[in-house]
């Protein structure tokens, strides 16, 4: 899992899949509202890193320089594409898509989400 600390070390680090494929470059990452933590990083995929696709990174490590992502290169650059608003910021709903194309469960997302004393789900820090 790839922590707010180290998000500094993802930007701009290629991106390679588990096979060693590499899959192109990262230049966002973006978290998740509910739970606060970086949740997707965005890849330059492409020749000359015309297209852009969104890979969770929840399961991803940091190796020596590069990114490792569990998901292979044609699934990556399969990814739907989706609409980032003005603010930097994925809805509700394009998350949805994304999770539901690589297998993640909702409601396991929801799980891990941080929770408050009386039990809500705390606010993330929205954006990055």
């Amino acid at each position: 899992m790839i922590t707010r600390e180290e998000i500094a070390n993802v930007l701009d680090q290629p991106v390679y899949d588990g096979d060693g494929n590499k899959i192109g470059d990262a230049k966002h990452v973006f978290f998740d509202d509910m739970t606060g933590r970086p949740e997707w990083v965005s890849v330059k995929t492409g020749m000359f890193g015309s297209a852009e696709s969104f890979v969770p990174i929840r399961d991803a490590a940091l190796v020596q320089d590069h990114l490792e992502v569990p998901y292979g290169k044609d699934q990556v650059k399969g990814a739907p594409s989706v609409d980032v608003d003005a603010g930097g910021h994925l809805s509700e709903t394009e998350e949805h898509r994304l999770y539901d194309y690589y297998g993640i469960n909702w409601d396991s997302v929801l799980s891990e989400a941080e929770r408050t004393d009386d039990g809500r789900f705390a606010a993330g820090p929205g954006p990055a």
